[in-house]
């Protein structure tokens, strides 16, 4: 039972969000249309990253705990987890969205990227000879820039609460991957790539990786949701001022 293990936590975590898809408030299955490409365009993003990451020994995988089933070196579990992810990650996005109306955190969207960026960037720099560390860093500033170019703080405050919130799930399932309760890590990572600091067993590096994976699919969700609205608003202005016909 024990292959079945990485597999297990994915189930785990898309469980709920599966399952509340379709409750009457949230009706996040009505929001598929929005979330589904934007997770292919950023999946295609960190798989490439992952494969050369896996291939450079920053990361590998313990086949005591995956099926056996790989694409490009990566296990099929490795594949599963930037769709099943991100798929709980908007879900906890939306479901606050819901609960708290008000934006509480819109006031620290501007801090968060004014400040987020210059120390994640010298942070990277400064670490260049650790592969996790610098690349994940960088990547995760630019993310931010590119994300506050197009949205400006339209959509920051959202996130912070989310990601915030999504931080505590992510301890647990990443908490296992790196044997937090087995003998052994399902991930194993190269320390020699990355800082060494680590809470519980999770690299402190993977609350920037995780954070860069969440915003990317949140920017690709809010700007294909917003395309949705208005092409939908600008169908029924069409039909209001064509003609009725008898």
């Amino acid at each position: 039972m024990e292959k079945y293990l990485y597999f297990g936590v994915l189930l785990f975590a898309i469980s709920y969000p599966l399952a509340q898809s379709f409750e009457h408030r949230i009706r996040y299955a009505t929001k598929w249309g929005a979330l589904f490409p934007g997770m292919v365009l950023t999946a295609l993003f960190f798989i490439v990253w992952d494969v050369w990451f896996t291939r450079i020994g920053v990361w590998e995988f313990n086949p005591r705990y995956i099926l056996g089933s790989y694409i490009f070196n990566l296990p099929i579990e490795e594949w599963l987890f930037f769709f099943i992810i991100p798929f709980a990650c908007v879900f906890i996005y939306e479901v606050l969205i819901y609960f708290f109306p008000k934006d509480y955190f819109k006031p620290l969207g501007k801090p968060f990227v004014f400040v987020l960026i210059p120390v994640l960037s010298l942070l990277g720099i400064l670490n260049l000879d650790k592969w996790y560390t610098s690349v994940n860093f960088i990547i995760g500033a630019l993310t931010l820039l590119i994300h506050y170019l197009i949205f400006k703080d339209q959509y920051l405050g959202r996130f912070i609460f989310a990601y915030l919130v999504h931080l505590i799930p992510l301890m647990l399932c990443n908490g296992i991957l790196t044997g937090g309760l087995t003998e052994e890590p399902v991930v194993i990572y190269n320390n020699a790539e990355n800082l060494g600091i680590r809470i519980w067993t999770v690299p402190i590096e993977d609350t920037i990786y995780s954070m860069t994976l969440f915003l990317m699919n949140i920017s690709f969700f809010e700007k294909f949701r917003s395309q949705k609205t208005i092409a939908n608003l600008e169908s029924l202005k069409s039909n209001e001022e064509s003609p009725s016909t008898y």
